[in-house]
């Protein structure tokens, strides 16, 4: 599972323990809690196309740099 699913998962938790708390504190604090695991999810989202962003870059340029080394080796 993903980070973001986990952080997903959580925050899907804590929303169902905020609507069936009875104390208006807790409550909120749990409503808190499910919002910052929402943006947790979406910050690991963008994580991880930039990780994926950067490898492919990397591949890319690896393919371009042996495709320059054998024109050279003619």
């Amino acid at each position: 599972m993903s980070a973001r699913d986990e952080y997903l998962l959580r925050a899907a938790e804590l929303s169902a323990l905020a609507q069936v708390e009875t104390y208006l504190a807790d409550k909120l604090e749990y409503e808190n809690l499910a919002r910052s695991y929402l943006r947790l999810a979406e910050q690991a989202e963008r994580n991880d196309q930039a990780y994926n962003a950067a490898q492919k870059s990397d591949r890319d340029q690896i393919r371009e740099q042996a495709t320059d080394d054998k024109h050279d080796d003619q």
